[in-house]
């Protein structure tokens, strides 16, 4: 699995509060790649003692973890993916936090298959639950987590069908541990901050590089 970060080592950047992860809601959706950000809130929420929160937003669904630095949340938006910013303005309206507190949890279509990539910031990349989360704060100063989901061969199906589409059983296995490994590289973030995360993905990254340069020579030998 390829994992990419991008660091500005002079700037200061604290660990995020409010986790936004992106999807779909309903069971037809549930398995599809638009709903990786949905995939890795399920193992996020399997890491750690997360509860539903006292307050609910109308537009989504909010959990909180209570930790010894304070509380931290994680939201589901219950809008379709192009309103995903309703959810977050309403959060954010009411618990007070900054676009700096937010990391984004989403799928990309640029990035390969299973590639993760931490960004500080920067434009919604095509991604419609993050371009409406630009829009209702007014900002794209806030971090996001890309899933990479690859696009679909040339001249196959188009965009929306591919990403309202589920996994084949071989893509499956794949992603598995793909949301696996995002959710415990959030939890680095959170616990111990930007740069940890980072070191801890470029480690992971250079290892699955080894990885598959050792498969690739073990198969020249046969």
């Amino acid at each position: 699995m390829e994992v990419h970060a991008d660091m500005v080592r002079s700037e200061p950047f604290l660990s995020p509060r409010l986790l936004v992860c992106l999807g779909n809601p309903g069971r037809k959706y549930a398995r599809t790649r638009h709903n990786a950000g949905w995939r890795v809130a399920e193992r996020l929420l399997e890491l750690r003692n997360w509860k539903a929160a006292d307050w609910q937003p109308s537009s989504g669904e909010l959990f909180e973890w209570q930790s010894s630095s304070g509380i931290f949340y994680l939201l589901k938006p219950l809008t379709f993916m192009n309103d995903s910013g309703t959810a977050v303005n309403e959060v954010t309206e009411k618990l007070g936090f900054s676009p700096q507190d937010i990391l984004v949890i989403c799928d990309c279509l640029d990035l390969p298959m299973g590639a993760l990539r931490f960004r500080k910031r920067g434009s919604s990349g095509g991604q419609k639950g993050v371009a409406s989360i630009i829009q209702v704060l007014g900002t794209a100063e806030f971090a996001r987590f890309r899933i990479g989901i690859g696009r679909p061969e040339p001249g196959g199906e188009e965009i929306i069908d591919y990403v309202l589409s589920p996994w084949v059983s071989a893509e499956e296995a794949k992603m598995a541990e793909t949301f696996s490994t995002a959710a415990s590289l959030v939890l680095t973030l959170v616990d111990e901050g930007w740069e940890a995360a980072v070191s801890r993905s470029a480690i992971r990254s250079a290892d699955n590089i080894n990885a598959s340069k050792q498969g690739e020579s073990e198969i020249g030998k046969v």
